[in-house]
């Protein structure tokens, strides 16, 4: 921790208001992190975390140190100017204890210490007491140190000096309540993800961390001077940029700050991140809609004032502007208005026509500043609108007219008799054999069967044209019933479940990573809305005593052969889905009441879209150096 010695607004216990107390965090801790379940977990660090960036975003701390300890207790470190210790008149404690105890409570609310919050809501650090088995405050403040306990969110001792420094900052140590999360097992790499993406928009700010559970401890380091034109080369990592340079923009008014980095690929998915006082903003927002219509603007006044677009030729039009382009759009603003607790969409107007004129101004300058870049840009939009011209007629014959009507519908496809989706599935399975026993196997009545042949087109290399005009995209496109691409409708989806059922092999793994990969470029709602799923067809059959017995894994079998240990006994290995009976297919994969199914969740669209493009790009030593970290420990990709 270092001395903060920068002048602004007094912050000390007159800085801290408070709106209410803690009690239902405990009874209902979902309503507070969203979930007890994993993703729940870190938001714990998360919201810690936070308080430090405000700090940051004050002009204060520099420094955060997170360390993950071996009993899984976490203790975050920054050198801010440490939370108030003084007393609060109304309520007769010290400032700090009110903020670890009473929710809406910090010095966020008054809009004088901190001009932009991330943690608006200021339930943070409360909540995070609230949900810990225990956790202990220290602060440097003063020349002296402070240190106060609390367990199961009460306070224990009195926050008292227990020394003297030269230092200021705060140090939050918590170990979560095992009591109300499912786990208390913290993944080292998803918070490394989340620090790296804090440390990318706070441009010099230090994170360090360290996992103590491994020996040697693990740990990483994120600083970038570059802010997020760094964040755009690392978007880009893998990929084939169209220009050298990112292209950066920024801008400030008096309520508002805003930057924005963007360069093209030549690949053919848009890839834009939006953030909002450091909050990942993934459903967009005002900020968003700004951004895409300057550009699109822009972008076709250029190319028309340069001759590019002929008087009689169309402009481009959003997706065609956007193809092969990332962008990172990160604004900061006084009074921000966001949608629900968990803070997924920006609402402020306002910021539409900030960052439009911001776009308009400084691209516009761009352009014209680099005219040979500008060019094959242009060229790349304009490739784009030809080939989305040319796909309406493949999309065409992908639409269905109507939810009810079948006669647009794959010929292979065995549907199922009932029409409530909420209770019917598909399964996309692998080949035609394994078509034909799930055919047999399945419940008719809810269970739909499309069999797809061979390995469908790698949309990572494919524009919507082309993939359209794949055969078996174009069965799975029809089936699911809800459109693709800017026609997507959730609403019209025929199955809330469709699971991709594959061999358990290299190559099964290889055509699940496809469709997977397809799913996340162009039906990502689907994955948003929980409806696709990963079955999991047993790898091992263990025939004794006249009974058969499946094993989905190399641990399950070794407890099966110890349990028949001193009988006789067969072992089967599938290596495919064929291999099976309709019976022994329902009994291990299809059977909703014995049957073992993944869920496929989006929890971060970056690391999704580096994985994918990782696996199915074109840079080949990206690749093995993927599969060679994570061999040992993954049986199969689930994102």
């Amino acid at each position: 921790m270092t001395g903060a010695t920068k002048g602004a607004e007094v912050y000390d216990e007159s800085s801290i208001s408070v709106l209410e107390g803690l009690d239902a965090v405990k009874k209902r801790p979902s309503m507070y992190i969203g979930t007890t379940g994993p993703r729940g977990l870190h938001h714990l660090v998360y919201e810690v975390v936070d308080n430090s960036i405000d700090e940051c975003l004050a002009g204060y701390c520099k420094n955060i140190w997170i360390t993950i300890h071996p009993d899984s207790s976490v203790t975050v470190i920054d050198d801010g100017r440490g939370i108030p210790v003084g007393i609060m008149k109304k309520q007769n404690r010290p400032a700090a204890e009110v903020v670890l105890t009473t929710l809406h409570a910090g010095g966020k609310f008054g809009g004088k210490v901190y001009r932009v919050s991330g943690g608006l809501h200021g339930v943070g650090v409360s909540v995070v007491n609230a949900l810990s088995k225990w956790l202990v405050l220290e602060i440097g403040r003063d020349g002296k140190v402070y240190q106060q306990r609390y367990e199961k969110g009460v306070p224990v001792t009195k926050l008292e000096v227990v020394g003297k420094t030269d230092r200021t900052g705060t140090i939050i140590s918590f170990a979560p309540d095992p009591d109300i999360f499912e786990t208390v097992d913290f993944d080292f790499d998803v918070l490394a993800q989340r620090m790296r993406e804090t440390a990318f928009l706070n441009r010099g700010l230090r994170i360090e961390m360290k996992d103590e559970r491994k020996d040697p401890p693990e740990e990483a380091v994120f600083k970038y001077e570059g802010g997020i034109v760094d964040f755009i080369r690392h978007v880009n990592l893998n990929k084939d940029p169209l220009h050298a340079k990112p292209i950066y923009m920024s801008a400030e008014q008096e309520n508002a700050q805003v930057e924005i980095c963007m360069q093209y690929n030549k690949g053919y998915t848009e890839n834009i991140y939006t953030f909002a006082n450091n909050i990942n903003t993934h459903e967009g927002g005002t900020h968003l809609a700004g951004f895409k219509s300057a550009l699109t603007r822009v972008v076709n006044d250029y190319a028309r004032r340069k001759g590019m677009l002929k008087e009689k030729d169309e402009n481009p039009i959003g997706e065609d502007v956007r193809e092969g382009l990332a962008a990172i759009i990160n604004v900061r603003l006084r009074e921000p208005q966001f949608e629900g607790q968990t803070k997924t969409k920006l609402g402020n107007t306002e910021i539409k026509g900030f960052v439009e004129s911001t776009v308009n101004a400084r691209l516009a300058e761009w352009l014209e500043e680099n005219p040979g870049d500008a060019k094959a840009i242009v060229n790349k939009i304009l490739g784009a609108s030809k080939a989305r011209m040319a796909a309406r007629h493949a999309r065409e014959l992908t639409r269905r007219k109507s939810l009810l009507e079948s006669t647009a519908l794959p010929g292979k496809l065995a549907d199922c008799t009932m029409k409530d989706p909420s209770m019917c599935e598909i399964y996309l399975v692998e080949g035609d054999s394994a078509g034909g026993s799930a055919k047999q196997a399945r419940d008719r009545r809810f269970q739909a069967i499309l069999p797809l042949k061979g390995k469908i087109l790698n949309v990572e290399k494919a524009r919507l044209h082309k993939i359209l005009n794949n055969s078996e995209i174009q069965a799975i496109i029809s089936a699911a019933g809800t459109g693709i691409g800017e026609e997507f409708d959730i609403s019209k989806a025929r199955y809330h479940k469709a699971i991709i059922m594959t061999d358990a092999d290299v190559d099964g793994a290889h055509i699940r990573t496809l469709i997977l990969t397809f799913f996340f470029r162009y039906m990502q709602e689907m994955i948003e809305a929980g409806y696709v799923y990963i079955a999991q067809p047993p790898l091992y059959r263990l025939s004794a005593d006249k009974k058969d017995y499946y094993a989905y894994n190399d641990a399950e079998l070794e407890e099966l052969t110890k349990r028949f240990g001193g009988k006789k006994y067969e072992i089967q290995r599938y290596k495919g889905l064929g291999e099976m009976n309709a019976e022994q297919l329902w009994e291990t994969t299809m059977n909703p009441e014995k049957r073992i199914l993944l869920q496929v969740t989006l929890e971060d669209a970056l690391v999704a879209d580096e994985i994918f493009n990782t696996l199915m790009g074109d840079d080949v030593e990206a690749r093995r150096q993927f599969i060679q970290k994570h061999a040992t420990n993954v049986r199969f990709l689930d994102i």
